[in-house]
């Protein structure tokens, strides 16, 4: 970072970082424009007109904290401390600005428990169910592949990092094949592209399972010494023909039957995913399935074989976030009750809740343009009798709501230390400048909330470098400070499976588990269609036919962190959806229409492209709405999460919101 007189003027990455190599990422390469945008939330605010219409005054923090102390020791006299909720996700990343000193104080007040993830959870879950844990591979190991499955990740946009790893693979010889049901900028860059109907992905993995075992394309010595209920899964997977499951995909048979070829004659073979494919009703199948196919092929000897999604993980060598929980705040009365932050909508309006939640705080996150069900999420906001309490960088969609806004700093202007779910480093973060306006860090918000309620336990006004240092242990904690990043106490060549050593009860990895009953799961991987989805209830299908996918696709603004910002969203045009041509045709559309995107939880207006044949990212069925746009740059003030699927995932804690059905009309 680059500073003259106080004022950060350039942000450039760090060349000598293993994995990041100097290239910052679409997330951050233009940090500075957020950080000293005209529109950046400085001083706290007090609402003054109606909830949603953004209407505000400037207060001072001693008379906003002083709002904040009385309305919610009201309501905590008068509900019970449960009627408060906490709101806070990742915008924020960090050790302890994004989650430390809030569990300190909302255990002392006796809140609601936030519970669940938006994502990764249930990508760790599924990965468990079949290893006994959630440890895989280090992505950097795919530079050491012959054969690369990029399933259901769009790597060259939102995991820009690992790209020219896996380009050092290919001018060595590697392949590279993507399996995703958008056709994306990873895509086209692949040597061959499968794009199976979305979610059903799992009968392509039984299918592939079929054609090993049937064509002896397994590792038997990795399956007699390391894994459990091969015979069974055998038996399972008999019927799974590729024949079967190109019906199921809307693939050819011989695409499926190519694909086990290669993944059970090539090594090392390497899978690679992430958290998209998580966002389904049956999001932890899938993981639990896909980690079965390195299994039979013993893929894991190999460095550059094997299975990787987040490494996050193996944090847990060097830090231990449980010093942040502390008992003695905790009110003996028992267990405070959670509360899904995937279900948010349903939290504030469901008149079976009880108490009610009267008091909501929202920090690090903007529910209503990243949580499913968004209109629902909406009503509960408007509520007049809700009290809600925001920490924001922007006047956010969610923010409009408030009754207190107060101002948090952005990851230039406060201290932390950042673990990564990309690589094995951690990343220190020193305040490049000071906090601008009246802006605090997360964590000094809630020393002065602590303050203001009159609270006096020392653990709750912990400063940040106590709060790092008790975390983090195992390091050199000056040399991470000096070097800026430091890699976790880990082997360089990390082969977590080479002989096995599973963390199950007899140390082997389950293909068949009879104990998943207890969890609403079969033992053994299986295919289920969505309720929600193009193989699901039929009378739903009817009237909703098109599977609405809502990708991050924009290059400008890779998430919602941009996308409020004029320079950044003016070129990217206007929000659009999607459809094949073939769709469009049957309800006559033409590129550039008007056109209404709608389902039973509500309806959105968008701009159509209708791409050429040759052009097209989506298949018949599917429409695309892409994520990160905020209401305020919409034509109705909703953006596509309005329309999607809050129901939980199999397990996990995830949630399916690419299992949507929705129908497009001209207007």
């Amino acid at each position: 970072m680059e500073v003259v007189d106080g004022v950060a003027v350039k942000m450039s990455g760090n060349a000598d970082h293993p994995y990041s190599r100097g290239e910052l990422c679409p997330k951050v390469n233009r940090f500075l424009d957020r950080v000293y945008s005209p529109q950046r939330l400085l001083y706290p605010l007090v609402r003054t007109g109606s909830k949603g219409e953004a209407s505000f005054r400037q207060a001072t923090w001693d008379e906003a904290l002083a709002m904040v102390a009385q309305q919610l020791q009201k309501i905590i006299d008068d509900h019970g401390g449960e009627a408060v909720l906490p709101w806070g996700d990742a915008g924020t990343q960090g050790l302890i600005q994004m989650n430390s000193l809030d569990r300190r104080f909302f255990a002392k007040v006796g809140s609601s428990r936030q519970i669940d993830s938006l994502c990764g959870a249930t990508a760790k879950a599924g990965t468990a169910l079949t290893m006994g844990t959630p440890l895989c591979a280090d992505p950097m190991d795919v530079a050491h592949a012959k054969l690369i499955l990029l399933w259901g990740t769009n790597t060259r946009l939102t995991n820009r990092h690992l790209w020219p790893f896996i380009e050092e693979a290919r001018a060595k010889g590697a392949r590279v094949v993507v399996i995703d049901p958008l056709r994306t900028i990873t895509a086209q860059a692949a040597d061959h592209f499968l794009q199976p109907l979305p979610g059903t992905d799992v009968a392509l993995m039984l299918a592939m399972m079929h054609v090993l075992i049937r064509d002896g394309l397994i590792n038997q010595d990795y399956i007699d010494r390391y894994t459990e209920g091969f015979a069974e899964l055998s038996a399972h997977v008999e019927s799974w023909t590729p024949e079967r499951a190109a019906q199921e995909c809307g693939l050819r048979a011989e695409e499926i039957e190519r694909l086990a070829l290669e993944y059970g004659t090539i090594k090392p073979a390497f899978i690679r995913t992430l958290i998209g494919a998580e966002h389904r009703e049956h999001g932890a199948m899938f993981f639990r399935t896909l980690t079965c196919l390195p299994l039979l092929t013993g893929a894991w000897r190999y460095r550059g074989g094997g299975y990787s999604r987040s490494v996050g993980s193996y944090n847990s060598v060097n830090i231990d976030d449980s010093v942040f929980d502390v008992a003695g705040l905790i009110d003996a009365a028992g267990e405070r009750r959670g509360l899904s932050m995937n279900r948010l909508g349903r939290n504030l309006t469901d008149p079976a809740i009880d108490p009610r939640v009267m008091a909501l705080f929202v920090y690090n996150g903007n529910p209503l343009v990243t949580a499913p069900n968004a209109d629902l999420i909406r009503q509960g906001l408007e509520r007049e009798d809700l009290f809600t309490v925001v920490s924001e960088q922007f006047m956010t969609d969610t923010a409009r709501y408030a009754d207190v806004i107060f101002p948090a700093t952005t990851q230039i202007e406060h201290l932390d230390v950042v673990p990564s779910w990309g690589h094995l480093y951690l990343g220190w973060n020193h305040p490049a400048i000071a906090p601008l306006g009246e802006c605090v860090p997360n964590t000094e918000l809630w020393r002065r909330l602590s303050a203001a309620m009159g609270f006096s336990e020392p653990e709750l006004f912990e400063d940040d470098e106590s709060l790092i240092r008790s975390a983090v242990h195992g390091l050199d904690f000056e040399a991470l400070q000096r070097e800026g990043f430091a890699r976790l106490t880990v082997d360089d060549d990390v082969r977590p499976f080479v002989e096995g050593n599973f963390p199950t009860p007899n140390g082997k990895a389950l293909f068949v588990d009879p104990r998943l009953s207890a969890l609403g799961l079969p033992a053994l991987p299986t295919y289920e269609p969505a309720q929600e989805g193009l193989n699901g209830n039929a009378d739903l299908r009817h009237r909703f036919p098109l599977s609405l996918m809502s990708p991050k696709t924009h290059l400008r603004f890779l998430n919602s962190s941009y996308s409020d910002l004029e320079h950044h969203v003016l070129s990217e045009g206007e929000i659009y959806c999607e459809l094949a041509p073939e769709d469009a045709r049957a309800r006559g559309i033409a590129d550039g229409d008007r056109v209404r995107v709608w389902n039973d939880r509500s309806s959105l207006v968008v701009a159509a492209r209708i791409p050429s044949d040759d052009q097209r990212r989506v298949r018949a069925g599917v429409v695309s709405v892409p994520f990160g746009w905020v209401g305020s740059r919409t034509q109705d003030g909703r953006t596509v999460n309005a329309l999607t699927n809050d129901q939980a995932a199999d397990h996990g804690g995830g949630v399916a919101f690419y299992d949507t059905l929705v129908e497009v009309e001209k207007v």
